[in-house]
């Protein structure tokens, strides 16, 4: 048994390569450094850092760039693991490859049919969004609010919101410690009719 939770732990230090990934991404749709950083509002030494493995970016940064590079944050992130695995344990101590004060972490690793991220601390509303597929909201601790076809719902812990696919929202914590799990089917998965 210990060697079972030996090789487990050694399959879980996979690291991350999100610079590679950028780059890739950035390479495959012909542009260059300077021109994310116009497109993205960063600069080309701040995104030359992260394609080299010498900078993370936070959340807000990392979305700037996915919009710049016509994807998602979701996407870059998957793309920047190893191929997916039919068993993967992904560990509480492993590599986000975002900044640790972020309070972003991803629960699922590469390019799966789901997607699932924890958000934990204060989070805010300043940016809409709109996936193609189906969501569920999990309020784990404390408290959030989102605006999703012109209301307005607050979630306190235990709650859980489902959102259909195409469906425009925002959301933010209201309350300190709070903490979030957003489970989706991921964009590239094609779910329509049956």
């Amino acid at each position: 048994m210990d060697d079972q939770i030996r090789n487990d732990r050694a399959s879980d230090g996979q690291e991350r390569r999100f610079g590679d990934a950028l780059r890739r991404r950035r390479r495959a749709l012909d542009l260059t450094l300077a021109a994310v950083a116009e497109r993205s509002g960063l600069s080309v030494p701040f995104l030359s850092q992260m394609e080299n493995e010498r900078a993370r970016p936070s959340m807000r940064s990392l979305q700037r760039v996915a919009d710049a590079l016509q994807t998602t944050a979701v996407q870059l992130l998957a793309a920047a693991d190893a191929p997916a695995r039919s068993v993967d344990l992904v560990r509480a101590d492993a590599d986000a490859a975002l900044a640790p004060e972020t309070g972003v972490r991803p629960l699922v690793r590469g390019r799966q049919q789901m997607h699932a991220l924890e958000f934990t601390g204060e989070q805010h509303a300043d940016r809409e969004f709109r996936h193609r597929n189906d969501e569920l909201m999990y309020v784990a601790d404390g408290a959030a609010e989102v605006e999703a076809e012109g209301r307005t719902h607050r979630l306190t812990a235990g709650d859980t919101l489902y959102l259909t696919g195409g469906v425009r929202h925002r959301w933010r914590t209201t309350a300190p410690d709070t903490r979030v799990l957003i489970v989706a089917v991921s964009d590239h998965m094609q779910t329509d009719g049956i």
